[in-house]
């Protein structure tokens, strides 16, 4: 009896999970209004625009090292529309609505749009194919970066019941486009008290009041007043707050004309000032280049260089008074200023009734009857995915969970690993450059003079071969060590460099010592090449 007992409690809870599934699933369909997975070709469901100016391609593509579908942006330089006329228009004035889609911009943004248009109902006669940026919509939602403007755009357009003109808001400093070139999931949640919430991969990055003068630009609700336009400043209004004294006057002894500086009288020339030496003298060491044209390239003069002996004397050329502040100057005298008597305060013009101001208490909002894409864009590799309707916010959470977290989970890993291959790769290059760097202080040792330029050979020869790296300073080793203990032992004693020497042909990096150990004449029989040296060698 127990046994059946348990047996019956654990079918009835397996039922009830059953039915609570069920349940989850009906009411996520039910607030589901439209989803756009783009698993399937998209012609045939999307109208691409046939506006001339509408050039670019769209292709359906998977996502970079996914399986997962979208609707990629596949040409630069390019402007791109394309519109989803939906099956009936999404009412906006009731309830919350949800706005998402992801986007992944798989070759970056540095001057574009990502965003998408949610088109209210068209006039008559028109059709999909004359998609364009004239088509009216009710909300532009999504990223737009190009110079200084990097923002995920949120737009209202309304209609002011007065005026009957639809104007553009625009929500106030709103949040930067991730710069990376994963994917990345946006969503807009309109509240039913006016509130709206901008996501970015689920994180609320901004949150506003449609009815806010302080979160839109310009606000949804006018001014009560405006200045009167036909309102003019009186001739006789003045609004200067100070004005020069009448009645002052310029003192006898204000002396307008004395210099800011005069010579200091008081000072005396620097002993050992060398007045017949030039500050500068022709490069004693300079000659003309032998391919020097007189006729072409006009008379041939040396540069110049500081003059060496004025390096020890406190100064060279003729010696003058340096100057000094003048104590008597003063300037140009003007009349100092008091308050003026006339002064009325800075004109505006009078306040008036705005004859297009209106009260409401929640806008006006114009339903969706279509989604479009209408971009122009210098980047190719933009991809659209999973673009959501819901009445829920639930739901459009449990789209991020189980259609873009899987996806962004697996790039931010392939992200990372590549991040650290690339540093692993730059702290290789480091401890190269810092090996190069001790192989040239080690060709500079004097005791290797006569062999620097076979070892200057095989480092230039490394550094060219990353990969002879091991041997070339194996082999600098062996010749440092040889060399000294021929020093020590041995009783030889390098000899000098001259400025131009005859060298052989650059050996291979593991043969360094060997050639060095010929005869001096193994070298007068080979083709001989010259190397000049540095003057700091």
């Amino acid at each position: 009896m127990e046994e059946a007992r348990r047996r019956q409690m654990c079918l009835s809870y397996v039922l009830l999970l059953a039915i609570s599934s069920l349940a989850c699933v009906l009411a996520s369909d039910a607030d589901t209004i439209f989803y756009e997975p783009f698993d399937e070709e998209f012609s045939g469901r999307w109208i691409v625009s046939e506006k001339d100016e509408y050039q670019g391609a769209w292709k359906h593509s998977k996502s970079e090292g996914h399986e997962d579908y979208g609707l990629l942006v596949s040409e630069p330089a390019r402007k791109y529309a394309i519109v989803k006329e939906l099956e009936e228009p999404v009412n906006l004035k009731d309830g919350t609505v949800v706005l998402q889609f992801e986007t992944r911009l798989q070759n970056g943004l540095e001057c574009g749009g990502a965003y998408l248009k949610y088109l209210r109902p068209q006039e008559a006669g028109w059709v999909p194919k004359g998609f364009d940026n004239e088509s009216p919509y009710s909300i532009m939602f999504g990223p737009d970066k190009c110079g200084a403007t990097n923002k995920v755009h949120f737009i209202l357009k309304h209609k002011n019941p007065k005026s009957g003109e639809y104007v553009e808001h625009h929500v106030k400093n709103p949040p930067s486009v991730p710069s990376d070139k994963l994917t990345h999931v946006y969503t807009a949640i309109l509240k039913p008290d006016n509130e709206i919430r901008i996501l970015v991969d689920g994180e609320e990055k901004k949150k506003v009041n449609i009815l806010s003068a302080d979160d839109f630009e310009p606000a949804l609700i006018p001014a009560k007043t405006i200045p009167d336009p036909d309102d003019k400043k009186p001739e006789d209004w003045d609004e200067r707050a100070k004005i020069p004294d009448p009645d002052a006057t310029k003192p006898d002894d204000w002396d307008e004309d004395a210099p800011m500086e005069i010579e200091d009288e008081e000072a005396t020339k620097p002993e050992g000032w060398l007045d017949d030496e030039p500050e500068e003298i022709e490069d004693p060491e300079a000659s003309k280049p032998e391919d020097w044209d007189d006729e072409e390239d006009g008379e041939w003069e040396a540069p110049k260089i500081d003059n060496p002996k004025c390096e020890e004397a406190p100064g060279c050329g003729e010696w003058k008074k340096p100057m000094k502040s003048n104590p008597a100057y003063k300037g140009k005298w003007h009349a100092p200023l008091i308050d003026n008597p006339s002064y009325k305060g800075i004109w505006k013009p009078q306040q008036i009734p705005n004859p297009i101001y209106f009260e409401l208490d929640r806008p006006d909002y114009e339903p969706i009857a279509a989604i479009g894409i209408e971009i122009w864009t210098m980047q190719d590799g933009i991809l659209f995915d999973n673009i959501l309707i819901a009445s829920d916010e639930k739901v459009a959470e449990s789209y991020r969970q189980t259609k873009w977290k899987p996806k962004f989970d697996v790039e931010k890993e392939k992200q990372k690993a590549e991040e650290e291959a690339s540093s692993a790769s730059d702290g290789l290059k480091g401890i190269q450059k810092k090996v190069f760097e001790l192989l040239y202080k080690i060709a500079d040792i004097p005791f290797l003079q006569n062999h620097k330029f076979k070892i200057l050979d095989a480092i230039e020869k490394a550094e060219k071969q990353p990969n002879l790296t091991i041997g070339v300073l194996v082999s600098i080793v062996v010749v440092f060590f040889s060399v000294l203990l021929k020093l020590l032992f041995g009783g030889k004693k390098p000899t000098k460099v001259t400025a131009e020497v005859k060298k052989t042909d650059a050996a291979e990096p593991s043969s360094i010592q060997e050639s060095d150990e010929k005869k001096d004449d193994s070298d007068d029989t080979a083709a001989p090449r010259r190397r000049t040296v540095r003057r700091d060698d």
